[in-house]
Order: C-alpha cells, then sequence, then structure tokens
C-alpha cells in the first residue's frame, strides 16, 4: 500500500487557519474516545513535532506544534512532507513497530534540509493508529560533513580531485556497471623534481597548477582529470570507441604539453609517460584499476610509449614480488648454494680455474633459475647481501681445496660482481675481509664485471678496480659484446681479461659473422694486452676453431656443466695430476 500524496487530500480537507494551532481531523472520524490534542506540551519540545493518525488509509496531521509550523511544513510544505516521507508513515502505522527513525532530504541538491525523523506510537490511542513524529534538524551537520568530505577529496594546489576523491569517482563508475565503457590513465612528469631541485618549490607548484590546466583543456566533458600524487596525474576516461579511444585521449594528453611552459625567466619542456588501465580488464575495486594504471606507467617510463596494462605483465611483477620475500627468507636460512663450472688452459689443457655460480633450491624441491632470482635481488637491493654470501663462499671452498691437498690446489677463483652491489656496497673493504677470515691472498680471485658496471659511475668503478688491484686480484669483463660500453673503458680501466660471450661463441661455426665478430675481440685484447676467456664452448670443434684464433681459456659444458664443490675438487685433482 503506497502512502504519499492520496493523503494529502485529507490534511486538505482540515484547513489551517494562521492562528491556528493543530489540524484535526472531523471527530466523526476519529475512532475511540475524543482526542484534544495537548497543544501547549507539543510546544515544549524545541523540534518540530506533530501528531499523525492513519483514518481510512488517509494520514491526517491531528496536531503540530510551533516549531513545525515555523519550518514550513503546513500551509504548504506538508506537500513535500508526505512526498518524501509519506509512504514510510503509513508502513510504520500499520506495523507492529513501535519506534523507528527514517533520514529525510527535502529540495533539491542546492537548497537541501536534512532531518533525522524519529516516529514514535502513541500508546493512549490504541483504537486509532497514530504516532508522534519528531524531526531533527541535521542541514548544518549535513552541508558540515559535505564540506568536509569534499574539502577531503580534493588536491588543494589545483582543485581536482585528489587520489581519494578519485577512487570514489572510479568506485561509482565501478558500480555502474559496463566495464568496456571507461578506463583510468595515469600519467606521470618525467624529470619533474628538476624542477623542484633547481627552482625551488614554488616554481614546481606553478608549473603543476599550469600542467592541470592544459590536460583538463584537452579532455572532453564526460572525462575526469584529478592529481593523485606530487607530479602524478589520473584520468577517468569514458570509452566511446573501445581501447582506441584511450591511446587517442593519451596521445593529445601528450601533446598539450608539446609546447614548453614559461616560468620566470626559463622556458620549461615537459614530458609526461602514460599507463593505461582498461575497466574491462579489472574485476575487482576501484584500487586495482588504479594501481594498475600506476604499473603501466612504470613500463611506460622504461619504453618512453603509452602502454597498456595486461594481466599477463602483472602476474610476472606479482611472481617476482614473491621471488623477493622467499629470497630474502633464503639467504637468512642459508638455502642458497655455490656451484662450479671449470675454466680451462686451452694451451695446455688443465684448469685454471672455476666460476661460481649462485643456485637455489627451495624447501619444496623447486629449483629457481638465477635468471630470475638476481635481476629481482638486484631491483630489490638483496644483492648485496647475497654478492657477500657468494664471495665468502666461494672463498671457503677455495680454502678448502687448499687444505685438502696440503697447499696450493693449483686453481683461482672466478667471482661475479654485480653493478648494483658496486654502486652500494663498500666492494674493497668487503674483499680484503674476506681474504684475511679464510687466509688466502687477492691473486687468488678473479672478480667478473659486467659492462653495466663501467657504465654507471666510471669513477667510482675506476676506483673500486684500483683498489681490487691493490691486493692483486684480476679483473675481468664479463659478456664482452652485449652491452654498449665505451672502447675506451677498456683502455681507462685496468681490465685484465675480456669474457667472450656465449651468445658469439655458440654456432659460430657455422655463423661467418660470429667468427668475425671473435676474431675482432680477440684481436681487439691482443692489441690491449689482455687474455681471453670464450664461454660457451660445447663440441671440440669449437674447442679447436677457438685454439687457432688464439683465446686463452674456455668455458662450457664441453668440459662441465656447473658441480658441487667436492665434484669441483675431485675433477680438479683428477685433471692437473
Amino acid at each position: 500500500m503506497a502512502f504519499g500524496r492520496q493523503f494529502l487530500s485529507a490534511f486538505r480537507t482540515h484547513p489551517v487557519s494562521d492562528d491556528s494551532v493543530a489540524v484535526r481531523a472531523e471527530p466523526s472520524k476519529v475512532s475511540g474516545s475524543s482526542f484534544d490534542a495537548d497543544t501547549a506540551t507539543l510546544d515544549l519540545i524545541p523540534a518540530p513535532t506533530a501528531i499523525v493518525d492513519l483514518i481510512d488509509d488517509r494520514l491526517v496531521f491531528i496536531a503540530n506544534n510551533m516549531a513545525f509550523r515555523a519550518a514550513g511544513f503546513v500551509c504548504g510544505g506538508e506537500a513535500a512532507l508526505l512526498d518524501a516521507i509519506g509512504d514510510r508513515i503509513g508502513t510504520f502505522l500499520t506495523s507492529a513497530e513501535t519506534r523507528c527513525r527514517v533520514p529525510l532530504q527535502i529540495g533539491d541538491s542546492v537548497d537541501s534540509r536534512y532531518y533525522d525523523v524519529t516516529l514514535a506510537r502513541c500508546p493512549d490511542r490504541v483504537s486509532v493508529a497514530s504516532c508522534l513524529m519528531t524531526l531533527l534538524d541535521q542541514t548544518a551537520e549535513q552541508r558540515t560533513e559535505a564540506s568536509l568530505r569534499r574539502e577531503m577529496n580534493t588536491d588543494s594546489l589545483t582543485g581536482l580531485a585528489n587520489r581519494m576523491g578519485f577512487g570514489d569517482l572510479v568506485d561509482e563508475r565501478i558500480a555502474d556497471g559496463n566495464r568496456a565503457r571507461y578506463a583510468v590513465l595515469a600519467i606521470n612528469l618525467d624529470r619533474f623534481s628538476r624542477v623542484n631541485a633547481c627552482m625551488g618549490s614554488l616554481s614546481g607548484d606553478e608549473l603543476l597548477i599550469s600542467v592541470a590546466r592544459r590536460l583538463k583543456g584537452v579532455l572532453r566533458g564526460c572525462d575526469v582529470l584529478a592529481r593523485t600524487g606530487g607530479d602524478e596525474f589520473a584520468v577517468l576516461l569514458t570509452l566511446r570507441g573501445g581501447p582506441d579511444d584511450a591511446i587517442l585521449v593519451a596521445g593529445r594528453l601528450q601533446q598539450a604539453l608539446v609546447q614548453p611552459f614559461q616560468l620566470s625567466d626559463f622556458s620549461i619542456s615537459v614530458d609526461c609517460s602514460i599507463g593505461i588501465a582498461l575497466g574491462e580488464d579489472t574485476e575487482d575495486e576501484a584500487e586495482d584499476l588504479i594501481r594498475h594504471a600506476q604499473f603501466a606507467v612504470k613500463r611506460s617510463k622504461r619504453t618512453g610509449q603509452t602502454e597498456i596494462y595486461r594481466p599477463h605483465l602483472f602476474d610476472i611483477v606479482r611472481s617476482q614480488f614473491s621471488i623477493e620475500t622467499r629470497l630474502r627468507t633464503a639467504l637468512e636460512e642459508r638455502q642458497l648454494r655455490l656451484a662450479f663450472q671449470p675454466i680451462y688452459d686451452l694451451s695446455n689443457g688443465r684448469i685454471n680455474s672455476f666460476e661460481a655460480l649462485a643456485r637455489w633450491q627451495t624447501p619444496d624441491g623447486q629449483h629457481i633459475s638465477p635468471v630470475d632470482f638476481i635481476p629481482v635481488a638486484e631491483e630489490s637491493g638483496l644483492i648485496v647481501p647475497l654478492g657477500r654470501w657468494a664471495m665468502d663462499e666461494a672463498a671457503r671452498a677455495l680454502a678448502l681445496w687448499d687444505r685438502q691437498s696440503g697447499g696450493h690446489c693449483g686453481a683461482r677463483m672466478a667471482v661475479n660482481l654485480s653493478a648494483v652491489q658496486l654502486q652500494r656496497d663498500d666492494i674493497a673493504a668487503m674483499f680484503a675481509d674476506v681474504l684475511s677470515r679464510h687466509d688466502l691472498t687477492g691473486d687468488r680471485f678473479t672478480i667478473e664485471l659486467t659492462e653495466s658496471a663501467f657504465i654507471v659511475d666510471p669513477d667510482s668503478t675506476l676506483q673500486t678496480m684500483l683498489a681490487l688491484k691493490a691486493m692483486h686480484a684480476t679483473i675481468a669483463m664479463d659478456d664482452f659484446g652485449t652491452g654498449y660500453s665505451n672502447l675506451a673503458y677498456l683502455q681507462k680501466l685496468p681490465i685484465d681479461k675480456l669474457k667472450i660471450d656465449r651468445s658469439f661463441v655458440s654456432g659460430m661455426l657455422a655463423d661467418r659473422d660470429k667468427v668475425a665478430i671473435v676474431r675482432a675481440i680477440l684481436s681487439l685484447a691482443q692489441a690491449l694486452g689482455m687474455r681471453t676467456t670464450a664461454e660457451g664452448i660445447e663440441t671440440q670443434e669449437l674447442e679447436q676453431t677457438l685454439v687457432a684464433l688464439g683465446c686463452a681459456f674456455g668455458q662450457g659444458y664441453f668440459y662441465s656443466k656447473p658441480i658441487d664443490a667436492d665434484a669441483a675438487y675431485a675433477m680438479l685433482v683428477a685433471r692437473n695430476a
């Protein structure tokens, strides 16, 4: 049963004069004993209050107080009241409830008033469905709350929605359904920190305001721009033409920043990276969609182009995060071990040294490849404790072989050093400590560095290498030819060996270009007074060809796969006897 405007007629059949204090039904329509409203008692209540009866399926206002009339609920105001709450009053009066509370909003969105309405049954009028209705005005509180919420959801600098407000907007769009119709774009300004560092935070703020204006100027009316971080913006995009629509908008946003910004006497060029997360690729909450867009923008920074989030790429990152957590535990619980691959002297067929290689087998028997965990260790900083552990374990194995052979075992140890560890660790002090603890000399070690180690910070790298050379260690450049090293580094840095990457050695007999590259590397090394080691030797023919070309050392599965310390020592004794 609906209780709305149909009850207004009952109210209007009993008009109220301006000085009236109550609206009454005809005495004949009131069942039970006659009811005289104690208006003086109602007027003691400071909040708008009225007594409402349900008579012949109509709502009748029997009495009201001065606050009720002052609030405008009579002489026309009753229509809005009944439209808004009439059904709920009728439902209450026809139920067994004795008391209930109902939120009430009257008016349009610009000038709404908010009330907390309490309906309480009149116990002394059992023959008539009657209740006392009290309205507590909460308009001020609601407006204050709305203002605070608006302030909390707005970026104070640009006036755009902030991260919290943007999340609410995305939540609303997700609740609307049709995930294929929207996307989130994450925008990150490149090198913005340089502006703050060089020109101050005020100039940085001015630049952000200008950037926000330009970005907003190229968006459509249905799209929403937000500032989600210091130099990060986001767009809630309505898709009209599918994913291609998002790419087009991203292009417009980047084009908007092509023209330099004028700050004081400086002309500032701003580039941005953009990542896109499509609503159809996300089944969870707004935070997931925003996070996916931010993941895509990180890829954009690396690739230099707009990137769309793909779930399988996020799975890879999640797997890497899992590896990081497990690797940390593996280092603490010493789950890793070293394997040793022999490096042969091609001139006499004897073992010259062993390369120490980290291996990881989890407690449940899973083997995790160094190709997977070494990059994670470098990114997370775990490469420092991992590198220290590898150097210590290699020295421990070499010292054990010396004791087993009753002196110098006749072999050296090659240990890889990450470029990241080279920048973050005190390599010279660490190496000196290892030598001291295991009673070894530096000439027993070859430190293998990749080309990236020489590029990041050449001056610091040079100082570290000179310190290692002072302890008589040999320095080798690993994977030579696969990076971007400047040939001037070979002349400037104290490098003793070049290791030719397996990608040039493997299959070189069937590829003239590979033979030419290997010959060129060997000639370069000879001209600079360096020796060479060829990786990836898998056949005797390869070995013979490299010997003929003048390569000094060889390493690969033709000789042995990486083996444990005991097997390596047994091979050393058998081969060099």
